[in-house]
């Protein structure tokens, strides 16, 4: 009966736990508040809608942060626990993250792929620092177009910028 709980729940979430989502083209990040709730990041310019519904939006400079049901934001969607960067960085403790969270609940932010996704924010929030494997991704993604285009070191002062930043 234990391991059927499981499934229906993937992980269990705890609070301060860490949660993918896996949308259809990206995966979406989340931190569980408690209570079947969640802290997110999402775009102001999709209006009430809980997904970053097209490539437009995850390039979108401004989002705000909201505290939702955590099956409201999955929908259909897939998700697990994926406290993943637990081996590199040790978690606040979770009094300190819950208190992180709700200081950001309905503040603006702004967001970008590279700097600032909803990744870096939940990882701030668990770890105080801003981490993304997503972001990397995208470096080496662009990377690789831009060389083309001799902005390679444009690319490279923001790198730099975003690996110097820790709090």
């Amino acid at each position: 009966a234990l391991e059927m709980a499981a499934s229906a729940h993937p992980g269990d979430p705890q609070p301060g736990d860490l949660i993918e989502i896996f949308r259809p083209a990206y995966q979406h990040w989340a931190l569980y508040l408690g209570d079947g709730y969640i802290i997110n990041v999402t775009p102001i310019d999709e209006g009430s809608a809980a997904t970053f519904a097209s490539a437009k939006s995850v390039f979108s400079r401004k989002a705000r942060v909201k505290m939702q049901l955590l099956k409201d934001v999955v929908g259909n969607d897939r998700y697990r626990v994926n406290n993943k960067y637990d081996g590199t960085y040790t978690p606040l403790p979770v009094k300190e993250i819950i208190r992180r969270a709700e200081y950001f609940i309905d503040q603006e932010v702004s967001y970008d792929v590279l700097g600032n996704n909803c990744e870096h924010f939940v990882t701030l929030l668990r770890y105080g620092e801003r981490v993304s494997d997503q972001a990397t991704r995208a470096v080496g993604a662009i990377g690789f177009v831009t060389v083309a285009a001799g902005t390679f070191s444009l690319l490279g002062l923001l790198w730099s910028r975003s690996r110097e930043k820790h709090y």
